[in-house]
């Protein structure tokens, strides 16, 4: 494997990998099991397999199944916590931000400009507020050493300017707006899915489908949810790193799920929208709704910050009281409304967000803030690593940002000797150059026997999906012009296979909700069924 071009050779998932792997871990002891399959599971993995520790990594679902896959996308350099006092979550904001900006996952993380329109219910006081904050996070980018070439500064944008970038802009009192710019990943599973493949290059064993029933501080009983079997699984350190799961299988953590949703407008209903945008919520002094365009034409609105109580969903669903409170906000900066009939989507996570003090048990690192009874939208968003009495780490807490962060914290707790943690400057699969100087960086996917080699760079949209992968992928369709047929949202048939191949795909839910977004509208996802079925013949 080559890391610093992020080339790695054996990091394919697929269904013979996880069939050959779940045998294998039946009959031997892993230095550490990693409970949960999310960014920070996936990071731990990742972590702990990069030290050159032996790891298996389970999930009763999918890469991604939880939260990971219904964030705001953003990687951000908490200038929010900045705002509330939190100045140590807002430089780690920071700090990591740059890390994959940077090093290991520049092919899906990039910055992304976002407009505050000023309009009249802006004062001139707040203006100036608001700019003070985000001169103050590009201060925080400096003190990360994220170059200004990745992460351009603020400015204020005349209200002329502000409508060619934001058409949609109510002009009536529009005195400008504020330009700002953060980090945004292309798709947060995608990002999920690159980690636990360079975990695997690294010799972790990552299966998916596989339900942990019980805990151990020297294991876990697991079941394979594809044939019901039990079995057990044997390690010198546990992590559990379920997200709002987590207390289900180590009750020591207290948490407060907050449900986040966010809409999903069809492409053209914010007419010519070329940034994101930041709009003020009505009555709060430091809250906004996101704006986010995305490169197949749809738009995220979002998102609510909801306590959620009782039983806690697979799936949590969108309320319609969600969608009409963020379509009421976004409308407060438009000349005209947009209409329910232009929510094509919506989708709902959960934020496992800390309830109080975690305890402390053993040699845990703590990170924690917040306090038992504010609303969730004042709890911290600081992480947390508490080793119960027999053993078990939990990681909880935290934000997409900050994976990595958390995931080297969980490793330190559950091996304190091991070496120390190499993720930092690690490149993801996929972060090398599509082609360097002619010579292609990925040599999984293998082009046809006597096809010529490609006289064409791939399109810019496989590049920002795939990175280094790219003209692989291309190459799948270029050997049989049937895969290169779109499917939906520009997805083509050759990117279903090549997930059934290379990203451990099992399903047409993997392939449809996960491995593309192609399931975030029902009639895209209807329309699509018979290609994902297509593909899991194909690929296998």
């Amino acid at each position: 494997m080559d890391e610093e071009l992020g080339v790695y050779v054996d990091s394919s998932l697929n269904a013979g990998r996880r069939a050959r792997e779940l045998a294998e871990i039946r009959d031997i002891v892993v230095d550490v099991l990693v409970v949960g399959l999310g960014a920070t599971g996936a990071g731990a993995a990742l972590d702990a397999a990069s030290r050159g520790l032996s790891v298996a990594a389970i999930d009763a679902h999918d890469l991604a199944f939880g939260t990971s896959r219904w964030s705001s996308k953003l990687i951000h350099g908490g200038l929010r916590y900045l705002a509330k006092g939190q100045v140590g979550v807002a430089r780690e904001s920071a700090v990591e931000r740059g890390v994959l900006l940077r090093h290991t996952a520049p092919h899906l993380v990039r910055a992304q400009p976002y407009l505050l329109p000023l309009t009249p219910s802006v004062s001139p006081g707040q203006a100036r507020l608001v700019m003070t904050g985000y001169r103050l996070g590009d201060g925080l980018r400096a003190t990360a050493r994220t170059p200004r070439h990745l992460l351009p500064g603020p400015s204020r944008l005349s209200a002329k300017r502000a409508l060619t970038l934001a058409p949609a802009l109510h002009e009536r009192g529009l005195r400008g707006a504020l330009l700002s710019w953060d980090g945004r990943v292309v798709d947060d599973a995608r990002l999920v899915v690159a980690i636990a493949r360079t975990a695997a290059a690294h010799g972790a064993r990552i299966l998916t489908r596989c339900r942990a029933l019980s805990l151990a501080g020297d294991g876990a009983q697991v079941r394979d949810e594809m044939t019901g079997a039990e079995f057990g699984v044997r390690a010198r350190a546990v992590i559990n790193a379920t997200g709002v799961w987590a207390g289900q299988l180590s009750p020591l953590v207290r948490l407060r799920p907050s449900r986040g949703t966010h809409l999903v407008l069809r492409p053209g209903s914010l007419h010519g929208l070329r940034t994101g945008m930041h709009v003020p919520i009505p009555g709060e002094s430091n809250r906004f709704a996101l704006v986010l365009p995305q490169a197949d034409g749809r738009i995220y609105v979002g998102l609510t910050d909801e306590p959620v109580d009782g039983p806690l969903p697979d799936v949590p669903e969108a309320p319609e009281s969600d969608v009409s409170f963020l379509l009421d906000v976004l409308g407060t900066v438009l000349r005209e409304p947009v209409r329910r009939a232009d929510v094509a989507g919506a989708f709902a996570g959960l934020r496992p967000l800390l309830d109080g003090p975690a305890p402390t048990h053993g040699p845990a690192r703590i990170r924690t803030g917040g306090e038992a009874g504010a609303g969730t939208a004042d709890l911290s968003r600081r992480h947390a690593v508490v080793t119960s009495p027999d053993g078990i780490v939990t990681v909880v807490g935290g934000k997409l940002t900050t994976y990595r962060r958390m995931a080297e914290d969980a490793v330190d707790a559950a091996c304190p000797t091991a070496s120390p943690s190499r993720t930092a400057r690690l490149p993801l699969v996929g972060a090398g150059s599509a082609f360097e100087g002619g010579r292609e960086h990925s040599p999984i996917a293998g082009r046809a026997p006597g096809a010529s080699p490609p006289r064409h760079d791939p399109p810019a949209r496989l590049v920002e999906r795939y990175g280094g992968e790219a003209r692989a992928v291309q190459d799948l369709a270029l050997a049989d012009p049937a895969l290169a047929e779109p499917v939906a949202a520009g997805i083509t048939l050759a990117e279903l296979v090549w997930a059934v191949r290379h990203e451990g795909a099992l399903d047409v839910d993997d392939l449809l909700d996960r491995r593309t977004r192609i399931g975030l509208i029902p009639e895209d996802r209807a329309a699509a069924l018979p290609a994902a079925e297509a593909a899991l013949a194909l690929g296998r």
